[in-house]
């Protein structure tokens, strides 16, 4: 199948066109690791978000997609594959003249006797003649090995034309160590004996680092999950997903931590909270032997739970909280304050009114940078608590900060269930109060009690 740049470009419009996020050569790599979870939602094939930037430009690689991507992405777009894009998208090709017209240039054949054909014997031209001709014993040589050559490719071909893995062949399920709570090990029971290939992957998440090879022989397989989340497992067979399941994995209430690769720092809860507010102190930090500076760590504070019928298109959410760390790099004092859903997220941003460039939005499928729009209404002094409230309804949502609007999210809001409040500070910092609500579902933390109020009003 040929590969046509000039096909792929008008993918990458598409892609533009679907997604709303603008310009692609202005993507960035959280968006590219967003498009991946959306590809995977849509089509249930798995595309790295570095597979992803090779098809966009923006890491380089020589090679054009493969027919596995291609189908991929224009199925995204609602393609049978790509043969059916191409044929829908390539222009008619225009009767050439040319390229059947006679060249001038050719004289007779070798075949074709010309007029002065004489029957003299004359000295072969040992370039064209039968010495150009490779010696009998390799002639033979070649003419035992072209069975072999066609078996191959032969082979090569119908390897190529398998059928796809069909998800009934399959089976893939697991169950967590503990019901809350961090560390937490995920069994995984699977099925893939009837696997082409030798081995199959199971996937933790959308993360594509949280990968592993198993044996299609065995049955089982296990995991550490470190940070409370909503994970989408899957179980891929011969580059495809087969199955796949949700795999909420909760933080036994407020949960304290310093983000580290691979097993996080964790404290206690009544660590954290002090005087009606949840903080980690610098001080605190040092005692666990983690430097602040030259790089500053990130302080995570992660309530992961089911908190009823709650979900992201309808809710308002309010905070108060303060970045309590600007020495050194922390100078931007980069916050973030995340609502957590199924299968997606919301993020909203927060720093020092000097570093608005290097922030990001997203909330659901929508995403917007410091770096192609004006977000100044997120930098804020940190000296004192800020507040910050969202309230989402039909569709859209509006962002307040300081009781001033901040933004608006004019576009459609997918409907998701929430499942979790996090922050995440550069350095550290400090949180007053949470409060999360519908019509359904009210939940509001004020720090000072070990059971904060979760109710259920009715409409």
């Amino acid at each position: 199948m040929q590969t046509d740049e000039t096909l792929i470009r008008q993918v990458k419009k598409l892609f533009e066109e679907k997604t709303g996020w603008g310009e692609s050569e202005n993507w960035t790599n959280q968006d590219f690791l967003q498009l991946s979870e959306l590809i995977r939602d849509q089509t249930g094939v798995t595309l790295s978000h570095v597979t992803l930037k090779r098809v966009w430009g923006k890491v380089k690689y020589d090679s054009l997609p493969n027919t596995h991507t291609l189908n991929t992405l224009t199925q995204f777009l609602g393609y049978d594959n790509w043969r059916d894009f191409s044929v829908q998208h390539s222009p008619t090709t225009s009767h050439n003249p040319a390229a059947t017209a006679p060249n001038p240039n050719i004289g007779p054949t070798a075949e074709t006797p010309s007029s002065n054909t004489n029957f003299t014997t004359t000295t072969p031209n040992p370039n064209t003649g039968p010495a150009a001709a490779p010696p009998k014993p390799l002639r033979k040589k070649l003419w035992l090995l072209t069975p072999l050559v066609i078996i191959l490719l032969v082979l090569l071909y119908l390897k190529g034309q398998q059928p796809p893995p069909q998800p009934r062949d399959y089976a893939f399920s697991s169950k967590k160590a503990v019901t809350s709570g961090l560390p937490n090990s995920v069994v995984f029971d699977y099925d893939a004996t009837r696997s082409p290939d030798d081995s199959v992957v199971i996937q933790q998440s959308w993360d594509t680092t949280r990968r592993i090879k198993v044996s299609k022989n065995d049955h089982q397989h296990t995991s550490v999950y470190y940070y409370p989340d909503f994970y989408h497992a899957t179980l891929q067979v011969h580059n495809h997903v087969v199955k796949t399941h949700n795999l909420l994995i909760q933080s036994n209430g407020w949960l304290p931590l310093v983000e580290q690769d691979p097993v996080p720092v964790y404290f206690k809860k009544e660590e954290a909270i002090h005087n009606g507010k949840m903080s980690i102190s610098a001080d605190q930090i040092r005692q666990k032997n983690i430097q602040l500076q030259p790089s500053p760590p990130t302080v995570m504070f992660s309530n992961v739970r089911d908190f009823g019928e709650i979900y992201s298109d309808h809710f308002v959410f309010e905070t108060s909280l303060k970045n309590d760390y600007a020495e050194g790099s922390s100078i931007c004092q980069l916050s973030r304050v995340y609502l957590l859903c199924e299968g997606t997220a919301i993020w909203v941003p927060l720093c020092s009114k000097g570093c608005i460039s290097t922030v990001d939005l997203f909330f659901t499928y929508f995403y917007t940078s410091g770096k192609r729009e004006d977000l100044s209404n997120f930098g804020v002094n940190f000296n004192d608590y800020v507040k910050l409230r969202i309230e989402s309804d039909s569709g859209k949502a509006k962002i307040w900060v300081n009781d001033n609007l901040a933004y608006t999210v004019k576009r459609h809001i997918i409907r998701s269930k929430i499942i979790g409040i996090m922050y995440r500070f550069q350095g550290t910092g400090s949180l007053d109060y949470v409060s999360l609500s519908n019509d359904k579902v009210s939940y509001r933390e004020n720090f000072d009690d070990p059971h904060p109020l979760l109710s259920n009003p009715q409409p």
